[in-house]
């Protein structure tokens, strides 16, 4: 069942810029390089973050959302359920405002440590539904 709200998400999506894709990484046909690509053609900037290291549409992947050289507004998180809290973790640590687990994505002791933190938690959600159905952005 989504977590956050309507108004949440649609809030992170009219006002994140930056966006911390945790997942997407130098290899093709995954689920992160199609969101990562809408995100760019919706006027986001996107940041891989993926240990391979390299480049992807166009920008430099970053190791770690540590590594990230400039503020993220918000942590999208493509990674197993079991591996989300860590970087729910780092996204706080950062001082992220916002993180959006994807679709599958649940880790809900990871989503109360990050509202105990402030932050925006959205998690079994995708920001490529959100976007059309909230508002009524191209799919």
């Amino acid at each position: 069942m989504p977590y956050g709200t309507d108004d949440d998400a649609r809030r992170v999506l009219e006002t994140a810029h930056t966006w911390a894709v945790v997942g997407l990484g130098p290899s093709g046909g995954r689920t992160a390089h199609g969101v990562a690509g809408w995100l760019q053609r919706q006027g986001k900037r996107i940041v891989p973050v993926h240990p391979a290291g390299g480049q992807v549409l166009g920008e430099q992947i970053y190791p770690t959302l540590a590594d990230v050289p400039f503020p993220i507004d918000v942590v999208d998180v493509f990674r197993r359920s079991d591996k989300a809290g860590e970087h729910v973790d780092e996204a706080i640590t950062i001082g992220a405002p916002a993180v959006w687990l994807q679709l599958g994505v649940v880790d809900r002791a990871a989503a109360q440590r990050a509202e105990e933190a402030g932050l925006t938690v959205l998690m079994d959600r995708c920001p490529h539904i959100d976007g059309p159905r909230l508002l009524g952005w191209p799919p």
